[in-house]
């Protein structure tokens, strides 16, 4: 019940969000930061940590604070205020969903504020396993009402380079998908 565009976003940011937030354990009232909350992985890890219960919140740049906020994120922090670290709390799980190769004053504070025992984990941290149970749970859910994939642009193939140099400049809102007609 959704298009061939979100499907993509779903499978793979929405794989990866999952199999990372299973691997956090997630309970329901437990204190969750997604740094990267605006991109494809980070859009469902914010929709899948408020299904599981979780309070949330969404690490982003400036554009896209409300954003994130539709998306079910409690609070907002935005990385490129002088005063964001002032912002961070204590989490039990933080997920980073930008990836190991982005780094920001930020991004290391919320490294440091797990509570004893907390998780940080990295969508970088491993491989995506390919699971039909994952992804039977993620169309339940879609098809459910709980969680909605987020695509920014459709580019036909023709234009695959243009659609690499925008996900580049990683301003971009969900995911980014190449049409092929």
């Amino acid at each position: 019940n959704i298009s061939y565009e979100e499907a993509t976003s779903a499978a793979y940011g929405g794989l990866l969000a999952l199999q990372r937030i299973e691997e956090g354990n997630i309970e329901r009232g437990q204190q969750v930061l997604i740094y990267g909350a605006s991109g494809t992985s980070g859009t469902m890890a914010v929709q899948l940590a408020k299904y599981y219960g979780a309070e949330v919140t969404g690490v982003c740049s400036t554009r896209n604070l409300e954003f994130v906020q539709t998306l079910g994120a409690d609070k907002v922090i935005d990385y490129t205020k002088d005063d964001a670290v002032n912002y961070i709390e204590r989490y039990d799980f933080v997920l980073d969903a930008a990836g190991k190769s982005k780094s920001s004053k930020v991004k290391e504070m919320c490294k440091k504020s797990l509570i004893p025992k907390g998780k940080y984990i990295s969508i970088d941290d491993g491989k995506l396993e390919l699971n039909s149970e994952r992804l039977a749970k993620i169309t339940a859910l879609i098809e459910d009402g709980y969680i909605n994939p987020v695509v920014d642009a459709i580019y036909p193939m023709d234009r695959i380079v243009e659609a690499h140099e925008y996900v580049g400049k990683g301003s971009k809102r969900g995911g980014v998908a190449i049409s092929i007609e």
